[in-house]
């Protein structure tokens, strides 16, 4: 699938760009089925979100109206959205009256193995911790090296995710992933108010555990609450929810809350 740069079929971007001299942008990762995309509230809600606290100019229909596009040539697959604040001279400051740029990709479907869904997954307990910056906590913006260097710590089909924790020791999320326990009947996730990524699809689980009056507890967690669960899963909006099967010595079986949710996420997703 070719990529479009504001709409447009392009093979290049400027050197001048800032996501690549900086960081300078955003991006959602969009599942498409049958050219539907999925989530595509969720995904706009955290993308207008990171506009506003980086000071990016958004058009939502504009963008609205390519990433169908978009979706319509491709099909299925998965759509990378990068927004950037454009191009510029050296340095940091930012030029308010830059446009931002658009950049689509798109890829195939990934092939995960159907055991993940089905018998669950071991998770890699990662040594790179995340640092904490609440004015970036939440967004899905362009410096991700914490989750490359990661990402790296294993090699080989044993591991599916790994674990991540920030610099105090709390435990909060995956390397692509955000984490689920369940704890006395209760639904748990790890605050992000410090660090991490928060999740297209945890925001969807988030909103209808709270419809149905069984709100999610949102709260630190340590490794004596990991140790504690009755189930753990992962999730993100590409592939749906993994149980946790193992990490490290500790052990959970697949429970009937994570198969419940994984049902639903199935449907969500178009898996």
């Amino acid at each position: 699938m070719d990529a479009w740069v504001d709409g447009r079929r392009a093979s290049a971007i400027g050197l001048g760009n800032r996501g690549l001299a900086y960081g300078d942008g955003l991006f959602e990762t969009i599942r498409v089925r049958g050219a539907r995309l999925s989530l595509l509230e969720r995904h706009l809600a955290r993308l207008a979100l990171g506009c506003q606290r980086l000071g990016l100019p958004l058009d939502e229909p504009l963008l609205r109206g390519e990433l169908q596009a978009y979706a319509d040539a491709l099909g299925d697959g998965v759509i990378k959205l990068i927004v950037t604040r454009g191009d510029s001279p050296r340095g940091y400051a930012v030029d308010p009256t830059a446009p931002a740029r658009r950049i689509m990709l798109g890829s195939p479907l990934p092939d995960y193995p159907a055991q993940r869904q089905a018998d669950g997954i071991s998770l890699y307990p990662c040594q790179v911790r995340l640092a904490e910056q609440p004015l970036l906590a939440g967004l899905k913006h362009l410096n991700r090296l914490e989750q490359v260097l990661a990402r790296a710590e294993w090699q080989g089909t044993e591991y599916a995710e790994g674990l991540m924790r920030d610099l105090s020791g709390r435990v909060i999320e995956g390397v692509f992933s955000n984490l689920f326990l369940v704890c006395d009947d209760q639904l748990y996730t790890p605050d992000l108010s410090r660090c991490g990524v928060a999740g297209t699809l945890r925001a969807e689980l988030l909103a209808r555990a709270a419809a149905k009056g069984q709100p999610v507890r949102v709260e630190d967690v340590d490794l004596s609450r990991l140790a504690g669960a009755s189930e753990a899963f992962m999730c993100n909006s590409v592939y749906g929810i993994w149980p946790v099967r193992r990490c490290g010595e500790l052990t959970w079986p697949v429970g009937p809350h994570t198969r419940k949710l994984q049902q639903m996420a199935c449907e969500l997703l178009d898996i």
